[in-house]
């Protein structure tokens, strides 16, 4: 970045590696500082436990569409090439994490912000923080792996109503339907989502890493085959005229109109 600036601070307080989103959308270099910095933790033998987080009223709002109108406008047909570069890895980096995760949800989370929420271990919400899983909203399906994670968290039925109305639900829905594991006051949220995190980084890490991987392997398909099969899909997604007059709307504060084509 120009001079340096960090999107994305990583610090590491006692054995603890916190990630903090700074900006509410995801950008290339967003994505890239996220994936260094949660490779350097994985590699850190000092760090025992993750907690990621983002600043202000804002988790993470997802892909950072006014980038990703340019990158549609430069070839369709490699504007979703972010996925492999680096939503997949991201993706990948958490769920494979040797060591707990935490998710502090201190806000909006929307689109990919979701699955970089379930991509983590343990999910703690601030009360008033609002979801959106927003894919269909501008005529694509999902991505980062929320067609696993989302399903398994909250199941088919409801993840079909999630995506297909792609209607925003709020913190306490996100309670009842299993998407997250607790909430919190606003205020407080990353004090709880620590303190669970240094519970952790107190625990038995290699004994957690095992159970990590025991859970994935329960799981089926395996993530990055779901992975794979979502970046398909957007790829043909996103050479529609569908998507790119909804990215377009999106942008001008319009309501998207769909034809199908």
């Amino acid at each position: 970045m120009p001079g340096g600036e960090e999107i994305v601070t990583v610090a590491v307080e006692g054995a603890v590696g916190v990630v903090t989103l700074r900006a509410p959308a995801l950008t290339r270099a967003a994505k890239e500082q996220l994936l260094a910095g949660l490779r350097r933790l994985a590699e850190d033998d000092a760090v025992r436990a993750v907690l990621l987080t983002g600043s202000g009223r804002v988790f993470c709002a997802g892909q950072d569409l006014g980038e990703h109108a340019a990158a549609l406008d430069a070839d369709p047909a490699r504007a979703f090439d972010t996925l492999e570069l680096h939503y997949h890895p991201v993706v990948l980096a958490l769920a494979g994490m040797p060591k707990p995760v935490v998710a502090a949800i201190n806000g909006t989370c929307a689109g990919a912000g979701i699955s970089l929420a379930l991509a983590c271990d343990i999910r703690v919400c601030a009360e008033t923080a609002k979801f959106a899983t927003a894919f269909t909203g501008i005529g694509l399906t999902f991505d980062s792996g929320l067609s696993a994670t989302l399903t398994r968290a909250v199941g088919s039925g409801r993840a079909s109503e999630l995506i297909l109305l792609a209607e925003p639900f709020t913190a306490q829905q996100a309670l009842d339907w299993g998407l997250v594991g607790r909430l919190a006051d606003p205020a407080e949220v990353l004090t709880e989502a620590r303190a669970i995190a240094d519970r952790l980084a107190a625990g038995p890490t290699l004994a957690y890493a095992e159970a990590k991987k025991a859970i994935a392997a329960a799981a089926l398909p395996a993530l990055p085959d779901v992975l794979v099969a979502e970046h398909e899909a957007q790829t043909r997604l996103g050479q529609t005229a569908d998507h790119k007059g909804a990215v377009a709307a999106f942008l001008a504060k319009k309501r998207p109109e769909f034809h199908a084509r």
